[in-house]
C-alpha cells in the first residue's frame, strides 16, 4: 500500500516491494504488453535513434522491445554504467551481445560511443520506479539519468522522454527536487498517458 505523501526513500521503499511480489510469469507477460503498447507510441515510430536500457530482475521488461525496435531498423543506444555514475552508450546489437555488468546489469558489448552519444537520440526510454499526473519520474536514486538528464538539457537536445511503468507505479504524487525532469509519456500494460507539462 502506497502512502499518502511518502517522502522518495519510503516510495521506493514500497514501489520496490510491490515489484519483488511479481511472479516471473507475471513480469513477462507484462513485458509483452508493454512492448506492444511502447511500439505504437508516435515518439517511438517516428525515431532513428532510441536510446534505451536492458531491464533486470523484476523491472518492467525491456527486451521484447529491444528486438522490435533494432528489427525496425532503429538504432537503438544502451547505456554503460561508469564508475562515477555517470553512462557511457553503446549501441545494441542483439541479446547475444549483451554482457553482464557490475550492479547486476547488462551492458552491450562492442565499442563505447561516450557519454555525448545519447545527444543523438530522439526518444529516451529511462527506468523508473514511478510517475505522477505531472509526468514527474521517481528514479532509483542512484543519480545515472538525473545526470543524462541535464547533459540534455544542457547541450539543447529535446528528445521525447519515455518510462515503461506497470499500472499500480503511476502514483497521484512524486516528490520532486530541483534537479527533476518531467517525462513526455509513460507506458504501462494498461495503455499510454502522455503529460503536456
Amino acid at each position: 500500500m502506497i502512502t499518502e505523501k511518502p517522502d522518495k526513500a519510503t516510495l521506493r521503499r514500497q514501489l520496490l516491494a510491490a515489484r519483488a511480489l511479481l511472479t516471473s510469469n507475471d513480469a513477462e507477460s507484462a513485458a509483452a504488453v508493454l512492448a506492444e503498447r511502447a511500439l505504437t507510441l508516435p515518439e517511438l515510430a517516428r525515431a532513428g535513434t532510441v536510446a534505451a536500457y536492458v531491464s533486470v530482475g523484476k523491472e518492467p521488461g525491456t527486451r521484447v522491445l529491444l528486438d522490435a525496435l533494432r528489427a525496425r531498423g532503429v538504432r537503438v543506444l544502451l547505456p554503460v554504467l561508469l564508475p562515477d555514475n555517470d553512462l557511457d552508450w553503446g549501441t545494441y546489437e542483439g541479446a547475444g551481445s549483451l554482457e553482464r555488468a557490475g550492479r547486476g546489469l547488462l551492458e552491450p558489448g562492442g565499442g563505447r560511443l561516450g557519454v555525448r552519444a545519447v545527444l543523438d537520440a530522439d526518444t529516451v526510454l529511462l527506468p523508473g520506479l514511478a510517475v505522477d499526473g505531472r509526468g514527474m519520474r521517481l528514479g532509483r536514486g542512484g543519480g545515472s539519468y538525473d545526470r543524462v538528464l541535464a547533459r540534455l538539457a544542457r547541450e539543447g537536445a529535446d528528445p521525447a522522454l519515455v518510462v515503461l511503468l506497470y499500472a499500480n507505479e503511476v502514483v497521484a504524487r512524486v516528490p520532486e527536487e530541483p534537479h527533476d525532469h518531467p517525462v513526455h509519456a509513460v507506458v504501462t500494460p494498461g495503455g499510454v498517458q502522455h503529460f503536456t507539462g
